[in-house]
């Protein structure tokens, strides 16, 4: 992969992180003002469902947020875009969808086929 390709990613890669970490400042503050408010039972039933809405996206987005530092990681140690499986170059139209990944679009295809049979 080209230098300039790589700095793209890491670029996209920082934005990305920067802004599911300012999101989840956001979010756990605007949980902890809820639980503090005086507010009816049915009220609170809605206010529970969506925390708990709220702490399974925050959990989601702290899975992704790991898998950027290890994306950044790997642009560090030059090997970010190389498919972990085949050692291959992963397209760039692949990264451009998803620039955490880790495999490239065949080696991919080949672990949820496998996933399918083991279930």
């Amino acid at each position: 992969m080209e230098k300039d390709q790589i700095k793209y990613f890491k670029t996209v890669l920082t934005l990305r992180l920067d802004e599911l970490i300012n999101h989840a400042g956001h979010t756990m503050s605007e949980l902890v003002s809820q639980s503090i408010q005086e507010i009816g039972y049915i009220d609170r039933a809605c206010v529970d469902t969506d925390q708990t809405l709220k702490l399974r996206i925050r959990s989601r987005e702290s899975h992704l947020i790991k898998k950027i530092r290890a994306a950044l990681d790997r642009v560090e140690n030059n090997s970010y875009g190389i498919c972990e499986s085949c050692g291959e170059d992963i397209s760039i139209k692949r990264l451009e969808a998803r620039p955490v990944t880790t495999k490239c679009i065949h080696c991919k295809e080949e672990e949820e086929k496998q996933e399918l049979i083991m279930q």
